[in-house]
């Protein structure tokens, strides 16, 4: 049983260390602030850890934890507080969201503008947009994740685009077409 436990954790170590980046974007991109995405993927890990096994056995385990991070997020973010994408004022000690290369939104001109204009749309729009453009999930992909129809996230995705074309500067980098 010892040596089950420990190739579970060596599992699960190995798990972490590969998917952290990504983990630590998606929840940066949900949170707005470095620190909350930080505390969230860390509250999500905490959460798999537990389940670990089941985890491991699932057909998609990045499925699973992308749909924990969501469900931690929605719970910890209920009350609607008031979220930043970009910190106010610059702290030199803040670690800021370093963009994958292949990132086709890294290569907009104004990030800043970008993560704004993010921060400034509903919790659901938000989580779509993220989801569909920046993890690049499928529409059944991201609703699964989500925990609600295609029908939701489609019309979600839509109005989240839509309020971002409407912002000057970002009609060109914006993009809908092509999706799975």
């Amino acid at each position: 049983m010892g040596d089950r436990k420990q190739s579970g954790n060596e599992e699960f170590q190995a798990f972490v260390i590969g998917r952290w980046p990504r983990l630590i974007r998606t929840a940066f991109l949900l949170t707005g602030e470095q620190h909350a995405a930080e505390d969230l993927a860390q509250t999500t890990l905490e959460q798999v850890y537990v389940a670990w096994n089941r985890v491991a056995a699932a057909d998609e385990p990045d499925a699973y934890v992308r749909r924990v991070m969501i469900n931690t997020h929605s719970r910890r973010y209920r009350k609607k507080l008031r979220e930043f994408l970009a910190p106010r004022g610059e702290d030199p000690g803040l670690a800021h969201e370093i963009a994958d290369t292949g990132d086709r939104i890294a290569q907009a001109d104004d990030r800043h503008t970008l993560l704004k204009a993010l921060a400034e749309l509903p919790p659901r729009q938000r989580e779509a947009v993220v989801l569909r453009y920046w993890e690049d999930l499928t529409e059944s992909q991201t609703a699964q994740a989500m925990g609600c129809s295609i029908g939701a996230v489609k019309s979600n995705a839509a109005k989240g685009i839509a309020k971002l074309r409407a912002i000057p500067g970002l009609a060109e980098t914006v993009t809908y077409g092509g999706r799975k």
